[in-house]
């Protein structure tokens, strides 16, 4: 698929250059001789290295879990098929549509489709003819591949468009595609971003409209649609509004997908960030949600393959 088609789809393209598998031995030892450099404050130290089974595979499986390809860029996304399918994860997304067909032939789930990314979205209506059509297109993607969610975006604030006109051109929008939606037995996703964080182009998105995760919540409502879903993005509601596990129970009925990363900085599931991901990941279960979990964390460890495998880990409750 080339890069406007991408584009169009809001996909994530390929994920990153895997280096070989080393030990825990080996990567401790790596972690601490990098004491000061970039990748050191994301471990901390070797001393508090978290426990990493260098051969871990899901053995519980209650969590559905998946990975949002981009973050792993550029490694190849066979490549990286290849070591999801090894650790037991179920299914990949973010990843370039031509590769459906062999993530499937691995016995892997599309979690999730791209539409019209985040930048262009219903929040002007000039965009409406645009959004709709990126959405059905989604539409008729995760239908054939037998995904059940399509992603989509609120868009950036505006000049000249407060923020009731942008909401009702949001929930106006999506009126339009969800009757389509429903036809197809697909989700449209409304995904909450945080706008707090300026370090890095996808780590937060400052201007982004639907930054606070309870007003989403109301879109959705709007829209008056059992199709209609909330993306329940863990790291952007920590950042922006925190009480994760009070909230997804709150909203247990209209979340559709979730998303994971520690916070702050995006970084691995370790024990450098704030959130309890077991506990989590147990409310989850607790709320009876049947769907994907898709690891979204930017790795910093040396050997990245080894930070799936523990993300996997901590959420394998």
């Amino acid at each position: 698929m080339n890069t406007s088609k991408q584009a169009r789809l809001g996909l994530e393209v390929d994920v990153s250059s895997s280096s070989a598998s080393v030990s825990r031995r080996t990567w401790l030892k790596t972690a601490a001789a990098l004491a000061g450099t970039a990748v050191a404050p994301a471990l901390g130290s070797a001393e508090a290295a978290p426990e990493v089974e260098p051969d871990f595979r899901v053995r519980n499986g209650r969590i559905k879990q998946s990975i949002m390809g981009w973050t792993y860029n550029p490694m190849p996304a066979p490549e990286l098929a290849r070591h999801c399918k090894e650790i037991g994860l179920v299914a990949m997304e973010g990843i370039d549509a031509k590769h459906y067909a062999m993530i499937r032939e691995l016995g892997l789930a599309v979690s999730l489709v791209g539409s019209h990314g985040f930048s262009r979205g219903p929040f002007n209506p000039a965009n409406h003819d645009f959004v709709e059509q990126r959405l059905r297109e989604g539409i008729d993607l995760a239908a054939q591949v037998r995904c059940r969610n399509v992603i989509t975006f609120t868009g950036m604030r505006e000049p000249g468009i407060t923020d009731e006109a942008g909401a009702r051109n949001c929930v106006e929008c999506w009126k339009r595609a969800i009757g389509y939606a429903e036809q197809k037995k697909v989700n449209l996703c409304l995904e909450h971003l945080n706008s707090r964080d300026n370090s890095h182009p996808m780590k937060g998105h400052p201007g982004y409209f639907g930054d606070n995760v309870d007003f989403c919540v109301e879109l959705i409502k709007r829209v008056g649609s059992p199709n209609m879903k909330l993306l329940f993005d863990i790291y952007h509601v920590q950042i922006m509004n925190g009480d994760v596990i009070r909230r997804l129970r709150l909203y247990r009925d209209l979340i559709g997908h979730y998303h994971t990363a520690g916070v702050p900085g995006r970084g691995e599931l370790d024990q450098t960030q704030e959130l309890n991901y077991p506990a989590i990941m147990r409310a989850i279960l607790e709320t009876g949600f049947d769907g994907y979990v898709a690891q979204e964390f930017i790795p910093t460890w040396p050997d990245r393959v080894l930070a799936l495998r523990h993300a996997a880990k901590v959420c394998d409750v």
